[in-house]
């Protein structure tokens, strides 16, 4: 019978987080080995990061560490388990989020399935989070310790299974002191610089990447009285809430302050701008999410008063769960939400536990049609 430690694979990403959570867990005496990703097949030069140089510098790391490295090419499965339904969404007018869909299908399931090809019995990543092991067995996902870099809202449809197999070293650490322990420890990624952009495509110009994939027809911007102040290049690169790109500016009978994206008729090709970043248009109380996931395998009761994000490092938001059955969720805030976007997750939370959440699939915020109607009948 062996005897030997349980071996992790850690997820190297050519990043200073992922080298760091292997280095500690050699400080830990673990027996580790790496594995480099390689999700999509396509480079751009002007990215700023490809996966070559990752994977160059994640060998490096594995090497400077004297663990053994790992290659594979998953572009097959994130084409189908994540990018295709990417595309999918933004024609049809949402705003997904295509890091959490990675999280579930290949970080933590085409990955996890060749560690364990490979003999591992865990897996470790570089994510800003916490996992509790329950004296019931069960395993509950934490928040990070930094909260400024907390990532427990892209892990929320994770399930117990994929926990289970899961470690966060960096969890008990906030971004400085990674740093801080990378340069200690001489790993050549030490300085690198974060990346940003979506997950595993990288720092592109979106509007030029998605027209490689998605026609965009262009159309009017009006304001909510349906006066034309502009023309938008294709509703697919707008998302509710935003500012820049608008390219709106100089009209005589407007004032010089920014406009907001606050409605996207889809039906009539139009997007809706206003000059005020909490107008009616982009209010909320309430909101209503599919697509599920309950971490504990269990979902909240009617009436629980929980906490819940609607995007990525938004405070917690103070609400009541309405109902939470039947493949739905609706939720009632305390004080009403700016730009809540169908496609992007609400996630929830009671205290430091990420609950889980599901796809925000609409929300009570009125339509320009409403606030027409409102107005004339108040004159």
């Amino acid at each position: 019978m062996s005897n030997a430690k349980p071996l992790i694979m850690v997820a190297l990403s050519g990043g200073v987080d992922s080298a760091t959570t292997a280095w500690l867990l050699l400080q830990q005496g673990q027996r580790v080995e790496t594995m480099f990703m390689k999700n999509w097949e396509e480079d751009d030069p002007n990215s700023g990061c490809t996966a070559e140089e990752d994977a160059a510098d994640a060998r490096a790391v594995a090497d400077r560490l004297g663990v053994r490295f790992h290659g594979r090419n998953f572009a097959a499965e994130y084409w189908e388990g994540v990018f295709e339904h990417f595309l999918a969404e933004l024609k049809a007018g949402r705003t997904p989020n295509p890091d959490i869909l990675c999280n579930r299908e290949v970080k933590f399931k085409t990955f996890v399935e060749h560690a364990q090809d490979l003999g591992a019995d865990f897996i470790a990543t570089g994510h800003y989070a916490r996992r509790r092991d329950n004296p019931d067995g069960s395993v509950s996902l934490l928040k990070g310790k930094d909260a400024n870099k907390d990532q427990s809202y892209f892990l929320h449809a994770l399930t117990q299974q994929q926990l289970a197999r899961a470690l966060f070293p960096l969890g008990e650490l906030d971004k400085q002191e990674v740093r801080k322990l990378a340069d200690q420890a001489e790993l050549p990624v030490a300085s690198k610089k974060d990346s940003t952009g979506i997950c595993f495509i990288g720092e592109r110009n979106f509007d030029q990447f998605i027209a490689r994939y998605l026609d965009a027809e262009p159309g009017d911007i009006l304001t909510p009285g349906g006066q034309l102040i502009g023309q938008h290049r294709g509703l697919i690169h707008y998302t509710l809430g935003q500012r820049k790109g608008l390219n709106i500016g100089g009209l005589r009978d407007y004032p010089e302050q920014p406009w907001f994206v606050a409605f996207k008729d889809l039906a009539n090709n139009q997007l809706i701008a206003v000059q005020d970043s909490t107008h009616p248009l982009l209010m909320s109380t309430q909101l209503e999410a599919i697509n599920l996931n309950w971490i504990s395998g269990k979902p909240p009761t009617a009436g629980q008063i929980v906490t819940a994000k609607v995007r990525y490092r938004q405070p917690d938001q103070a609400c009541r769960i309405v109902s939470a059955e039947h493949g739905g969720l609706s939720l009632q805030f305390e004080q009403p939400q700016r730009a809540v976007t169908p496609g992007q997750s609400v996630v929830l939370y009671d205290g430091d536990e990420c609950l889980g959440g599901g796809v925000i699939s609409s929300c009570n915020a009125p339509t320009p049609a409403t606030i027409h109607q409102q107005t004339r009948d108040t004159q």
